[in-house]
């Protein structure tokens, strides 16, 4: 029986396309410095690549002054914006007369300001919230920023909060600007039930302390943001303010 032909032999592997020739990626494709900047731009919330890319596309078309502007603005964020030492709202070194030297500890403008009423302090839990109840224009007391609430299922107690810095404005008036004693703490915190229960705790540290504890009037619809309420709402929900319940 005769032997099998034998089959014929494999062609040859293609060789690999040399690094220089292949196609280059989107990102590639840019300098090293604009890949870098469209990275940092989609690092940004609500940012995705494609909207990080038009951005960096419109900083590269601005005028070298508009888009220096830009960089000096977000530099002098990092370094001259602090957390006031008494409210922890947002301070600038560059405020008169609210702080002494270059990170010292601050005062913001609200608490440096002697024409508001220090006995009264409103409670909010971040600065954003602060700037929507400012824009209502018709509190004039001060106030005092938790920097979040106690969300247990998030991992937040109330020692992350600034709770114990609270309770010591209400405890020492030394500490509370113009040493001013504290009267009335209102708290204006989002309607939700994290919140709810982060002004319960409040209402039950401050009970001993012989402080008036008021809420701001449910004006506000649950589930929504101080900073997306008009101004009409948060203006009738600071006017009818009532006493937390029993």
């Amino acid at each position: 029986m005769p032997d099998p032909a034998p089959s014929p032999p494999s062609p040859p592997l293609p060789a690999p396309t040399p690094a220089a020739s292949r196609p280059k990626s989107s990102s590639a494709a840019y300098p090293e410095s604009v890949t870098r900047l469209i990275d940092e731009l989609a690092k940004l919330p609500g940012i995705g690549r494609r909207s990080a890319e038009r951005l960096a596309f419109y900083i590269l078309k601005a005028p070298r002054d508009e888009a220096l502007l830009l960089a000096r603005a977000v530099s002098d964020v990092k370094q001259r914006v602090r957390h006031c030492r008494v409210c922890y709202n947002l301070a600038d070194s560059s405020t008169p007369n609210n702080g002494e030297a270059d990170g010292a500890p601050m005062l913001c403008s609200i608490c440096a300001d002697d024409r508001r009423d220090r006995s009264q302090v409103m409670v909010v839990e971040q600065p954003k919230d602060l700037i929507s109840l400012e824009q209502a224009g018709v509190y004039r007391g001060v106030y005092h920023v938790l920097m979040g609430r106690i969300a247990p299922l998030e991992g937040v107690r109330a020692g992350d909060l600034t709770i114990h810095d609270l309770l010591h404005r209400a405890d020492h008036p030394a500490s509370n600007p113009g040493a001013i004693p504290i009267r009335e703490i209102i708290l204006a915190l989002n309607p939700s039930l994290e919140s709810d229960g982060t002004g319960l705790y409040l209402q039950d540290a401050l009970a001993r302390k012989g402080v008036r504890v008021t809420r701001l009037a449910r004006g506000l619809p649950t589930g929504s943001q101080l900073e997306f309420a008009s101004k009409a709402v948060l203006a009738d929900a600071i006017q009818e303010r009532r006493e937390m319940p029993e």
